[in-house]
């Protein structure tokens, strides 16, 4: 039995949205299904203490060796999806949904059978038989199974009547009322009543729009008529149409058939995560993630790029159906379609005639005709900007950044990985030890204002955010803002003067408040001051003037220590004074963990920026004012509406809001006009 805590996920790298998560056990097979309203939260209570657990899920977790999971908008979506999951994979943990033979009903045709059957079926598939469904309540597969009958009068009887029915020569009572098409008594021909299962199993298949409109075209009449028990009858029939086509998965509106391919990237690797969508139902999904290809040069372009690639890797197998019959059936399909409801929909292993894609790919063109050539039909690609179908893409984006932040966090947290990482780096750095200790630093900023740093840090090649840091820049004395490399500068002398000062034994406060402190240890606390490790290694983010600017304040403080640049362009290691780059292989340790540390510097800047962003652009014009605070902000607010208002209000206007002295309305009003003059 395995250990969970040998694949437990970091309870970092889980989301804490709704999902549904698979175990699965070493040979791959998913032995578990479930839902989430919260993953975080639910995932992690598998991996509590072994001995809180119930027995079941105990045998689970210690039978599993891997988990995944799924990430949707909602619980409903998180339902349906582990229904869906369930039948698919039919997990033998979930048998709390197959107790006392209570498994999910599907409508089944027969065509096994030389008189096909429709009925409703549970329990293990069968082969040649069509299913539809899962549905969440049986009786109403039997209740529009009696509508459709009326329509497509297929036998629906058990075997053993069948068989009495045709020895005596006349059917059931069914085939007297209409409801059957009485193949027992030789009323319809075997060929003429498989038709009639083929055409039932296209409407179920998504062709719903003819019946549909017929049905209520007989409502309205009814009604119209005055015959409102009629028209009572025909409307609950459509109730239970619109029932047992109720979507049971997170679906696309009008039954469509799609492809939805999301990409998420990094300099390094890319994550796909593919939502098979068919009759508006999710169908499938796949996710891979994979080194970019080396001859990648723009990587603006690699969403489309990949998105081909992973279609060409789909149906690559399919035989091309040139001028077929397929194609001239679902052509004259669409054009005689009234709605969607009126086409037949494609199974998961079909091109569907519509992907859906971040990006559009380069060679789109010629791969639209290929993947016609063995559809069937015209597919098109689209970027959708509004409605479900951006609301699924996105959800397929977000699923490929999960499973590619996923990936880069468990490589991080893999020791071996690690410890290579760091010995690669001192030797292609030519380094004097390993760098334990690793700060990285990045500026960030809107066309010079509101300009920020910040410094990461990786000990023994791991983040160790409880030592991360902030920075404020101080712009020059007129005002104007620093250049990256002068903001570099600032931000490297601040950290190393605090380094200086604390291992100097000073006493006082550095330029933020913090008190120093000499050594490493608090003795209070017996933790770590986060300041006082001398770093191993530092790296800037940018090219040979960032990186030459690092070296020189580093000098200038009298201090040795291997400083580098990492250019995000094509990852070049940049070394001081030299001219020409150092290029890691791409499957180098070295370089993804660089990479790694940039971006997250890189990540804590930009978040640091918008805060400090977000706050200026909230500023109010009446902050200035003294004597104006929040209350009275709000009282003027709610007498004028707008600021513009407060701006051309008079003396006496002002004076009239509750709290406004005709004072401080003097005031409030020459501010204001001082403002308007500047």
């Amino acid at each position: 039995m395995a250990d969970p805590q040998s694949y437990r996920p970091k309870t970092s790298e889980i989301p804490a949205s709704p999902g549904v998560y698979r175990f699965r056990d070493p040979k791959g097979t998913v032995i578990y299904v479930g839902k989430a309203k919260n993953l975080r939260n639910r995932l992690t209570s598998y991996f509590q203490d072994p001995q809180r657990l119930h027995p079941r899920t105990y045998k689970m977790v210690h039978t599993a060796s891997s988990v995944q999971w799924t990430v949707v908008n909602n619980e409903m979506e998180a339902l349906t999806l582990e229904y869906s999951w369930i039948k698919e994979f039919s997990p033998r943990f979930n048998v709390m949904y197959n107790r006392n033979d209570m498994s999910f009903p599907y409508l089944a045709v027969t065509m096994n059978e030389q008189y096909p059957r429709a009925l409703v079926m549970r329990g293990k598939r069968k082969k040649d038989v069509r299913y539809f469904g899962p549905f969440p309540q049986a009786w109403t597969i039997r209740e529009t199974l009696d509508l459709l009958t009326r329509i497509f009068p297929v036998r629906t009887c058990a075997p053993g009547t069948f068989q009495r029915a045709k020895r005596e020569g006349r059917p059931c009572l069914l085939g007297h009322i209409g409801k059957c098409s009485a193949p027992c008594a030789g009323w319809i021909t075997p060929e003429d009543h498989r038709e009639l299962a083929e055409e039932l199993c296209r409407f179920m298949n998504g062709k719903t729009g003819p019946i549909k409109r017929e049905l209520k075209a007989k409502m309205l009449n009814a009604s119209e008529n005055l015959e409102f028990e009629r028209a009572a009858v025909y409307r609950d029939q459509l109730e239970a149409i619109n029932l047992v086509l109720e979507k049971n998965t997170v679906v696309l509106p009008n039954g469509t058939d799609a492809d939805v391919i999301g990409v998420a990237h990094d300099e390094l690797e890319l994550a796909v995560y593919v939502l098979a969508v068919r009759g508006g139902r999710i169908r499938g999904v796949r996710h891979w993630v994979s080194e970019i290809p080396s001859q990648t040069q723009d990587l603006s372009h690699l969403p489309g790029d990949a998105a081909a690639d992973v279609l060409e890797q789909l149906y690559g197998n399919l035989p091309e159906i040139p001028d077929s019959e397929i194609r001239k059936q679902r052509q004259e399909q669409q054009t005689q379609a009234a709605s969607v409801d009126d086409v037949e929909h494609l199974s998961a292993e079909n091109v569907p005639p519509l992907i859906l894609v971040g990006q559009t790919p380069k060679n789109a063109t010629a791969l639209k005709q290929w993947l016609t050539k063995r559809a069937g039909v015209n597919v098109t690609f689209s970027t959708p900007q509004r409605g479900d179908k951006k609301s699924l893409l996105e959800m397929a984006q977000k699923n490929a950044q999960e499973a590619l932040q996923l990936h880069k966090n468990r490589r991080i947290a893999d020791l071996s990985r690690r410890s290579q990482a760091l010995e690669e780096l001192r030797t292609y750095l030519d380094l004097p030890a390993i760098p334990l200790r690793i700060e990285g630093f990045d500026i960030s900023h809107t066309q010079g204002t509101n300009q920020v740093a910040s410094m990461v840090v990786f000990e023994d090649g791991a983040p160790n955010k409880n030592a991360y840091r902030q920075y404020l820049i101080t712009p020059k004395d007129d005002g104007s803002p620093l250049d990256d490399t002068a903001a570099m500068s600032q931000v490297l002398t601040r950290r190393l003067k605090r380094l200086q000062a604390e291992q100097a034994g000073e006493q006082g406060y550095d330029e933020q408040g913090e008190a120093l402190e000499s050594g490493p240890i608090d003795p209070l606390t017996g933790k770590a001051r986060r300041f006082s490790y001398r770093p191993d290694l530092i790296v800037v983010d940018g090219g040979l003037p960032q990186v030459n600017a690092a070296a020189r304040t580093i000098h200038e403080l009298g201090m040795d220590l291997p400083v580098v640049g990492l250019a995000k362009r094509l990852e070049e290691i940049w070394i001081p004074g030299e001219d020409f780059p150092l290029i890691l292989p791409r499957t180098s340790a070295a370089l993804y963990m660089l990479q790694h540390l940039r971006d997250e510097s890189h990540r804590r800047a930009i978040t640091h920026h918008r805060k400090k962003r977000n706050k200026a652009m909230t500023v109010s014009i009446l902050d200035s004012i003294p004597g104006v605070g929040t209350t009275r902000q709000t009282a003027l607010l709610q007498h004028f509406k707008t600021y513009k208002a407060i701006r051309n209000a008079s003396v006496e206007e002002l004076a009239e809001v509750p709290g406004i002295s005709e004072k401080l309305a003097h005031t409030i009003s020459e501010h204001l006009q001082a403002k308007d003059q500047k």
